[in-house]
């Protein structure tokens, strides 16, 4: 079974066959469909069904000129709202599988971010299916989350705060400068990094590292699109899987100045969310390129 199904509901699955009714379920009754030809003979096919709104499956396989499925992999699915960023981005087809990851390179964190696309057969159609840089497009990224924790705020002044988003407007500015070759930017970064890591090694003596680092955004596990998070949280509301019943928290985060929503069971959270508090948890890390 897909290890994130619990993120959108379906965590009372006990065995292949209840996941198999519901897959069939899936590919017979469901909200949106897609083809893309792949060949004379055979077209990538996609069955989506939802579960609440924006939230559901996706199963995804080839079709035949007899209109014979044959399902390949699905993944449960949710999509965010707003934009996240704006960013060119590379998007590649993964080596066992007809699906696609989207990296992009974001100014706000300094890494490559890499993603898995939702929408792919109109990527597919875009690209033919080959490797493609698409330049400055807006993004829409999303998570689901099996289990996370509410954590209070850390109190800060408004002098505070206002000299926090100067500094992270000027490490923009130098990472941007860093990525075109230029030297001085690069040798700045270093000696903040370096500064930033002997202020945190002394007050770690006597704090503890959740009131010093009020948010992160950092890859978790072996898997390229997974990531462990915290962030605050700017709007939370519930909704309801209508198969189960089970209810879901739909929270828009702030993480290190990217701003998205995140998924994630009400029952598997500790803490009560409220709008001002952190959340903490690990996410598989989903994306939507607005074409």
């Amino acid at each position: 079974m897909h290890k994130y199904l619990n993120a959108i509901g379906y965590g009372g699955l006990t065995s292949e066959k209840e996941l198999n009714e519901l897959l069939r379920e899936a590919e017979n009754v469901y909200s949106h469909h897609e083809l893309v030809a792949l060949d004379p003979d055979i077209d990538y096919c996609e069955f989506r069904t939802e579960c609440a709104d924006d939230i559901g499956l996706c199963v995804c396989g080839t079709s035949d000129m007899k209109e014979h499925f044959e399902r390949h992999y699905y993944f449960p699915y949710f999509k965010g709202s707003g934009i996240t960023s704006y960013a060119d981005v590379m998007i590649e087809r993964r080596i066992d599988k007809e699906a696609y990851a989207g990296i992009c390179e974001d100014a706000k964190l300094g890494i490559s971010l890499i993603f898995h696309l939702q929408n792919t057969s109109e990527c597919m159609q875009m690209t033919g299916g080959q490797p493609q840089e698409i330049r400055q497009v807006s993004i829409t990224l999303s998570g689901l989350c099996n289990y996370g924790m509410i954590l209070l705020p850390v109190m800060k002044n408004p002098e505070q705060e206002k000299k926090r988003k100067e500094e992270s407007r000027n490490r923009m500015m130098l990472l941007s400068a860093a990525r075109n070759g230029d030297q001085s930017a690069m040798e700045s970064l270093t000696l903040d990094d370096l500064d930033t890591y002997t202020k945190v090694s002394k007050r770690l003596v006597t704090e503890d590292v959740f009131s010093i680092v009020d948010t992160y955004f950092m890859p978790f596990g072996i898997e390229c699109d997974s990531y462990s998070i915290m962030g605050e949280i700017l709007d939370i509301r519930k909704t309801e899987n209508w198969q189960t019943g089970e209810e879901l928290y739909i929270m828009n985060l702030n993480v290190n100045e990217l701003k998205f929503d995140v998924c994630v069971p009400r029952a598997n959270i500790v803490g009560e969310p409220a709008v001002g508090r952190r959340f903490k948890g690990n996410i598989w890390l989903q994306g939507r390129i607005n074409i």
